[in-house]
């Protein structure tokens, strides 16, 4: 707080010191005018500012001079000699104290003086000055009217401030030297520089007490004007918006001071000014200045007022005409592609595709893919490598565990803390609208009494309806038809079928061991190398070593937790390179049980050799495929078909229809049909503990069961798929590359597939099929004859003499060679 002081020297001792002339450090003042015979506190922070401090600080007197820096040089940098007044004020220094910061000063204005020299810039300003003469009356009676003008406008203008302690009132309203009360107020009032600086340059009474009274006369006229609007404004708002009537007082004096431009603008304003620049829709436009409008009526402390402003700055920063321009180099989208995936060739070739029809159709429809596989074989960076070819921006929105439909369509604006869905938000900090947006794990949604999020995305997923989009916080129409949408699953049956009818399902298989080989060498061991700070030159890894890795460390249809186990493999070798054991380490198939332990699996091989009843089927699962062992056993003097092994009601209906089937067919197939009366049957599946289901095992079944029953055995190199029917008919199932790859890798040489899913045998690997013997089969009793063995290898068990007195024919059960089996009359 200013503090008034009163110093009078004598005249004859001002005309000694206006004399002489003396050198003494500089301390420049930013915004701020001091006045002789005031007590001010300072604040000094710069570093030239605090060595002019601790130079006067160091002085017998602690004298400094103070000089104000003209308005128009205020800067952050240090303030030169060109940057002051000529004109300041010589203040000691009558208290200091140090903070982290700064130094906090309280000086005392004592001389106003001028600078006649400026000596030096550094370490600090150092000038020479000399104290200027008292000031002087001209015409004492005019000054006499001014005083008391001047006290007259005091008076009027303490009326006015209420807030003023009364301790002041009686300083200024008693103080006697004009010249005093005047550099006072000057210190007081926020009144600008410049009016203040020619103030303390005024060298006569006469002239500090005109300029005085214009200034004051103008401060009044402020409050005067203040006043009444407090006043009106109070007759029209109660008094709940007490906020608002100190906004609109602040808009009236800088509208009655043409000193709009100069303050600081209303938020209101600013926002106006944004949507005019902003290109927007037109119903966006509309609905925006309306809502602006309102926002301009209601006080910042309304509560829809923050609402209205986070609305419109949501507005304001969505792409809704802005979009990135498509790469169409279809040579560079392939490299790209190749370089980030190895195969998937019918997804490269689906993109690329996508990208010729843009080439030739810009205004053309972005797809809706849908990437369905097993986990980690690549379809979230499919996505990122499909953004980055079409040089686009890439969103990624989860959706695992997403119970809220209001997570992706948004909450409207009644509730409090209301936002976009994510699909607004994607498009938001992608910056554009037409980015790559990938969906993933949408075969995880869930629904409950909040909604369903499937539902939810049915518009967004379909070109027919998204270009027209509300989100409910926005309630305005985005277009999303520019936004190319990627899903990915793992599995198909959880998806909606309406949900699912509106996308392209593509189709990711798991990797063969051929395939993994590749990748590894190609992308998982160099990241591992450069991600754990080795390089070529001091890592290697045989393919011998990584394919173990693949079989017996790791049981997946992708390439995750190979990329991890590898990763372990390469920490192990940093270790010992950075410990001084190797420079160089190369890693060899009998090095891997060092490294990583006893092995985690054994695979399922195909048997050398097979007993009667028993079957090689194969299963798909969500981490590819697997080879399965169908047995069967006969109970004499049982009855009915017992099953274990974890079997889910389909397959034991296929069960039940193989039983049925040779039964009712029994004279087809060479079989006594008084040995399922007198037997009962025993079908097991083996890894008891793992839960299965599904009717692709009903051929394998029959074959077991036919095995069983004719004593002839099921070959041990083939391995055998489909779905039966009670009239013989093998249907198609689905999974089958997983499940040739699998076979494949248990060492079996002969398939059986349905004759139906002939084509799904194109998307094999040419390296594996070139390898393997594909039967395609229309009916069981094909399939018997190309998976049962001609010769009786082991007779059927003997059937009780009892059941043979009705019997006229022989059945031939001890002949070493049978006719192949076929289904009579068909």
């Amino acid at each position: 707080m200013t503090e008034f002081t009163n110093i009078n020297p004598s005249s004859k001792d001002q005309q000694t010191a206006a004399a002489r002339t003396f050198e003494i450090a500089v301390l420049p003042l930013q915004n701020t005018t001091l006045f002789p015979g005031t007590v001010v506190p300072l604040a000094v922070g710069r570093p030239r500012s605090v060595a002019a401090v601790e130079a006067a600080l160091a002085t017998e007197e602690k004298l400094l001079a103070c000089l104000s820096v003209r308005s128009g040089s205020t800067t952050d940098k240090e303030d030169g000699s060109a940057d002051l007044f000529t004109v300041g004020t010589l203040v000691m220094v009558k208290r200091m104290m140090r903070t982290p910061d700064a130094l906090q000063l309280i000086v005392q204005g004592t001389e106003r003086i001028e600078i006649v020299e400026w000596l030096s810039e550094q370490p600090f300003l150092r000038a020479r000055v000399r104290i200027l003469p008292a000031l002087t009356v001209e015409d004492a009676e005019q000054v006499e009217a001014l005083r008391r003008n001047v006290q007259q406008l005091i008076q009027q203008a303490l009326a006015l401030m209420p807030q003023v302690p009364p301790e002041v009132r009686t300083i200024v309203m008693s103080a006697g030297d004009p010249v005093q009360l005047v550099y006072f107020l000057g210190s007081v009032l926020n009144l600008g520089i410049e009016n203040e600086q020619a103030m303390l340059e005024a060298n006569t009474v006469d002239e500090l007490l005109r300029l005085a009274y214009g200034h004051l006369a103008r401060e009044l006229e402020i409050l005067q004007l203040r006043s009444k609007i407090a006043t009106e404004a109070q007759t029209e708002m109660d008094k709940a918006q007490r906020d608002y009537i100190l906004r609109q007082q602040l808009k009236a004096i800088q509208k009655e001071l043409g000193d709009d431009e100069g303050g600081e603008r209303a938020e209101a304003e600013i926002m106006r000014e944004r949507f005019d620049t902003a290109d927007l829709p037109d119903e966006v436009r509309k609905e925006s200045e309306r809502e602006l409008r309102r926002m301009e009526r209601l006080p910042a402390a309304a509560p829809d007022y923050q609402v209205i402003r986070s609305y419109l700055e949501y507005v304001l920063e969505l792409p809704w005409k802005k979009s990135s321009e498509d790469k169409l180099e279809l040579v560079e989208a392939r490299r790209i592609l190749d370089e980030d995936h190895y195969g998937l060739e019918d997804i490269k070739e689906r993109i690329l595709e996508f990208l010729a029809v843009i080439k030739l159709r810009p205004e053309a429809k972005s797809p809706i893919l849908c990437f369905v596989g097993p986990p980690g074989v690549g379809k979230t960076s499919l996505g990122r490598s499909i953004a980055r070819s079409l040089g686009r921006e890439f969103e990624r929105i989860s959706l695992g565990g997403v119970r809220d439909e209001a997570e992706l369509r948004g909450h409207r604006r009644t509730y409090i803390g209301a936002m976009p869905g994510r699909i607004i938000q994607a498009l938001r900090r992608g910056g554009v609208n037409n980015p790559v947006m990938m969906l993933d794990e949408i075969d995880k949604l869930g629904a409950d009494y909040r909604g369903d999020p499937a539902a939810a995305l049915l518009e967004v997923l379909d070109p027919q309806q998204n270009n027209t989009f509300r989100d409910h916080y926005l309630d305005l129409p985005f277009d999303l038809s520019n936004v190319f949408f990627i899903a990915t699953a793992n599995q198909l049956a959880p998806i909606p079928p309406p949900l699912r009818d509106r996308m392209e399902i593509i189709q990711l298989a798991g990797y063969s061991d051929q395939e993994k080989l590749h990748i590894a060498r190609q992308y998982l061991v160099p990241r591992q190398i450069h991600d754990n700070g080795l390089d070529e030159n001091q890592f290697e890894i045989v393919d011998q070593a990584v394919s173990l890795i693949a079989t017996r460390y790791t049981r997946e249809a992708g390439v995750r937790q190979m990329e991890r186990t590898v990763g372990s493999v390469v920490r192990k070798a940093a270790l010992k390179i950075a410990l001084g054991g190797a420079e160089r380490v190369r890693v060899e198939a009998p090095d891997i049980k060092e490294y990583l332990g006893a092995p985690r699996f054994y695979p399922e091989e195909a048997r050398r050799e097979v007993p009667a009843g028993v079957a090689t089927g194969m299963a798909w699962t969500e981490m590819g495929g697997e080879i399965l062992f169908i047995e069967a056993t006969l109970l004499p003097g049982g009855s009915g078909l017992t099953l274990t092994g974890q079997l889910g009601d389909v397959m034991q209906e296929s069960a039940r229809a193989a039983r049925s089937y040779l039964w009712s067919h029994a004279a087809d197939f060479s079989i006594n049909p008084e040995m399922f009366k007198g037997h009962g049957v025993h079908l097991h599946v083996p890894s008891g503990a793992i839960p299965k289901d599904g009717p692709s095992a009903g051929v394998a079944m029959t074959s077991a069961m036919a095995s069983l029953l004719t004593g002839r055995r099921v070959r041990p190199d083939t391995s055998m798929t489909g779905e039966i029917t009670l009239s013989g008919l093998v249907f198609p199932v689905g999974g089958v590359k997983e499940k040739v790859l699998a076979a494949h890798r248990a060492g079996i040489h002969r398939i059986v597939l349905p004759a139906r899913n002939e084509a799904d045998t194109e998307k094999i690997p040419e390296d594996v099929r070139s390898e393997l013997e594909i039967i395609f089969v229309d009916r069981i009793g094909e399939a018997l004859d190309a998976t049962l063995e001609r010769v009786v290898s082991e007779p059927p068990p003997p059937v009780s003499p009892s059941l043979f007195k009705d019997q006229s024919r022989d059945l031939a059960v001890d002949q070493p060679e049978l006719e192949p089996m076929r289904v009579r009359g068909r």
